[in-house]
């Protein structure tokens, strides 16, 4: 490989100035891998990577989520979920032409290096990659994807990691009794990991009444898809039955919605649970709020607890499951965006961060 590819570089503090990079061919070293990005999804959740690309403690260390793909002190480089092609290769085990689903930067092209390769896949173990969660290392051969199908495959990038969050949330809630709750109030709730939450619990025989929050605009197509029990706007928050036991699943980390359920609920919410902050410009607002402490949820970590309880080949069989039965109605709730090339790339990044982006559908990006 010769010439220079494109990359998008972000500023780690202020995460509206993002720009085309020119990403210079370097030789790879012995282990390394160089992989043509195919297709990677643009969603809220890259928003959430950003607010918290900065290290937060969130992986009990001091890194974030910008030192995946860029050494410290650099621009920040998105991570994204997609599909990638080897195109060079300097690693036993892995070939030129092999195809694998993953996390890659944000970026025509990736170098990863190639630890454990096996029939299943390999996990990068650049150092500084090394402390962080497994599941964001661990790079699947596409051929070994038991669930893969590929009438689906644009909808893997799209919703998999989303629909996995959500399911790990369902799966939380069920194992904690719904923390008591006989309603679950689900913000942001036309966002794909909400719909990955309502759908699991809707699976359930016996589980609380699910109640979509969204804006005035999306009620009517939002209840439609007949994923929530009910769908109502945020400004009807105050007409539920305050008596009634009843928990907050916050997807966008929306401060005023959160005051609006904490002080209508008061002691009666019985968990306030907050996934995501694709709002990032929104005021938190949380001091002094009636009811619960607020508790974030981390899928990686969820899932390591499930495969510690049950074994990797029950939970994969369990996501298995799941997944299929979604992949059945997927393309009736999101149709597919494809955008081609670095400029459409950076335009799509600052659509999904302006609030633009449409969330009746899948934005996939193929550099």
């Amino acid at each position: 490989m010769s010439r220079a590819s494109w990359a998008i570089d972000i500023d780690r503090d202020d995460i509206t100035q993002a720009q085309l990079a020119a990403e210079p061919a370097t030789p790879l070293a012995a282990g390394q891998v160089r992989v043509h990005l195919d297709s990677y999804a643009m969603t809220a959740n890259n928003i959430t990577y950003a607010v918290f690309g900065k290290p937060a403690g969130l992986f009990g260390n001091d890194q974030g989520y910008w030192d995946f793909f860029s050494e410290p002190g650099g621009p920040g480089r998105l991570p994204v979920w997609g599909f990638a092609t080897v195109t060079e290769s300097a690693a036993d085990g892995v070939a030129v032409g092999d195809r694998f689903y993953g996390y890659y930067p944000m970026a025509e092209h990736a170098v990863l290096t190639v630890g454990k390769p096996g029939p299943g896949g390999f996990t990068d173990i650049t150092p500084r990659r090394t402390t962080l969660p497994p599941i964001y290392n661990q790079y699947q051969r596409v051929e070994a994807l038991a669930d893969y199908r590929a009438a689906d495959h644009d909808y893997w990038p799209v919703f998999r990691p989303l629909f996995l969050t959500g399911w790990l949330i369902a799966d939380q809630f069920e194992d904690e009794g719904d923390y008591g709750a006989a309603q679950i109030l689900i913000a942001s709730a036309s966002s794909k990991t909400a719909i990955g939450l309502g759908f699991a619990l809707k699976q359930r025989a016996a589980r609380p009444e699910t109640i979509g929050l969204t804006s005035a605009a999306n009620v009517e197509a939002l209840a439609a898809q007949g994923i929530y029990d009910r769908v109502i706007s945020y400004d009807q928050i105050m007409t539920l039955n305050a008596s009634t036991p009843a928990a907050l699943v916050d997807m966008a980390g929306n401060g005023a919605v959160t005051r609006v359920v904490h002080s209508h609920f008061g002691s009666q919410l019985q968990a306030s649970i907050i996934v995501g902050k694709s709002h990032w410009d929104a005021q938190a607002d949380a001091d002094g709020l009636p009811g619960p402490e607020r508790q974030g949820f981390f899928a990686p970590g969820r899932s390591q607890k499930r495969i510690a309880d049950w074994g990797g080949a029950i939970f994969g069989q369990k996501i298995a499951e799941a997944w299929l039965a979604f992949m059945d109605i997927a393309p009736r709730l999101a149709a597919i965006d494809k955008r081609r090339g670095g400029p459409a790339a950076l335009e799509a990044y600052n659509e999904m961060l302006s609030g633009r982006a449409d969330a009746k559908a899948g934005i996939v990006v193929e550099p």
